[in-house]
């Protein structure tokens, strides 16, 4: 929506009613799929999906330069197989593409010479700038390449904070408020309660790993992260270990403040321990043939991998089903969302007045079926949402939890009158209101 605006020349709504960050590259990227009319929607997942892709390689190039090309390659089979990944991409996540520009980053940084004075910034640090502008991690990690690669590398300075500079500007200029994003996302998280806090953080850290990686993967990159540091050092693995540890701080930071704390907040070092859970698995093919830790690391690494695999097995028809019934019902949804607004009644409606949801989740989706204004679709609890219009309800307790009752939404705006609807598509009810 808002890339839609932005190419249309209207002015971009990022102060909407509880609209999320906005993240200019990704605006940019959604201005020129919307050329491509209501098929920009889809574009848009294609390219998290070919990000994913894209991703998956990184992370092959990231492990193999350091531990190995099979180690490399087992690191992107194990987050191939990460269920999480895979729906980051289906539903079209800009942290798939922020992902993948961070890692390849990352895995040219390591495949330079081993001296870093030694080392062309030049890529490294201009995907670093196009992750900036997906996510403020990256503002983070183009600094600290900028000191690794020596203070006084006067010509990165500019480059290390270009993202930061170009974001804030964006703000200002849109806004009006050069900090906009920050208390935007501040003052939204307290509105739905996401709030973090000490307890929050330390709860859901652990947590959130282990569902991006899967217990037993978690546990093979803890191993390796061990056996990585006791082989090689710390001054070999910096930028890996730099991934983990500003990952990590940038999660706890995020919650301290107040801010949400989701999952993929956490994809950075999730994708770094992929690299050591690869090399947990299969580093031992580095080591020389007549090394007396060959054999015994093999035959550890075996059976780690025959019980991952029969593990695998038992799991593996759970998660393609859970995978599977989120494409299915995401696509459903959508489904009768379209077949709604094409209905006489909710047509008729719109002459009337707004068309209103329940809460928020439909709002972005609705306007860009209808290609409609900001205040020609709202959600109930918005102000002004009150009075004639189209009228839609859901229907359904996944699509309720998910779209009625979104977080911060009162129960009373899902509950429908006390009469027939005036049109029904799947899990959606709409009512004509024009008095």
């Amino acid at each position: 929506m808002w890339g839609r605006e932005l190419f249309a020349g209207e002015s971009l709504s990022f102060d909407g009613y509880r609209a999320p960050t906005h993240h200019p590259l990704w605006v940019l990227v959604g201005g020129m799929l919307s050329l491509f009319g209501v098929d920009g929607e889809r574009l848009m997942v294609l390219v998290t999906l070919l990000s994913l892709v894209a991703l998956l390689w990184g992370l092959y190039r990231f492990g193999a330069a350091l531990f190995g090309p099979w180690a490399g390659l087992a690191g992107a089979v194990l987050a191939a197989f990460s269920f999480q990944f895979a729906l980051y991409a289906v539903r079209g996540f800009v942290d798939v593409p922020f992902l993948a520009l961070v890692v390849w980053a990352a895995a040219l940084a390591v495949e330079g010479p081993a001296r870093p004075a030694d080392r062309s910034a030049l890529g490294p640090m201009a995907l670093l700038f196009l992750a900036g502008l997906l996510r403020p991690e990256a503002w983070v990690l183009s600094v600290l390449y900028w000191l690794w690669l020596g203070w006084r590398r006067w010509d990165l300075v500019l480059p290390a904070i270009a993202a930061p500079a170009f974001w804030v500007l964006v703000d200002l200029v849109i806004t009006g408020d050069p900090l906009f994003s920050f208390t935007s996302t501040s003052e939204l998280a307290e509105e739905l309660r996401h709030e973090g806090g000490v307890a929050e953080v330390g709860k859901q850290y652990v947590s959130f790993l282990a569902a991006t990686l899967r217990p037993p993967v978690l546990l093979l990159a803890v191993v390796g992260l061990v056996l990585a540091l006791w082989r090689f050092g710390l001054r070999a693995l910096v930028v890996p270990v730099a991934l983990v540890v500003v990952g990590s701080l940038t999660f706890a930071v995020t919650g301290l403040a107040g801010l949400s704390i989701l999952p993929r907040y956490l994809t950075v070092p999730a994708a770094a321990l992929f690299a050591f859970a690869g090399y947990a698995l299969v580093g031992f093919t580095e080591l020389p043939a007549g090394d007396r830790w060959r054999r015994r690391w093999m035959v550890v690494a075996g059976v780690a991998a025959l019980a991952g695999v029969v593990l695998a097995v038992v799991l593996a028809p759970s998660a393609l089903r859970r995978v599977r019934g989120e494409v299915e019902f995401v696509r459903d949804s959508h489904d009768d969302l379209v077949a709604l607004l094409a209905m006489p009644a909710v047509r008729r409606g719109l002459r009337c007045g707004p068309l209103t949801f329940p809460s928020d989740r439909l709002v972005p989706v609705a306007r860009w079926l209808l290609d409609a204004p900001p205040r020609r679709v709202l959600a109930r609890t918005a102000p002004g949402a009150g009075g004639p219009g189209a009228l839609v309800y859901v229907t359904g307790e996944k699509a309720i939890e998910r779209c009625g009752h979104a977080a911060g939404s009162p129960r009373r705006t899902n509950v429908p009158p006390r009469r027939a609807p005036d049109a029904r598509a799947g899990r959606f009810l709409a009512y004509e209101r024009c008095r």
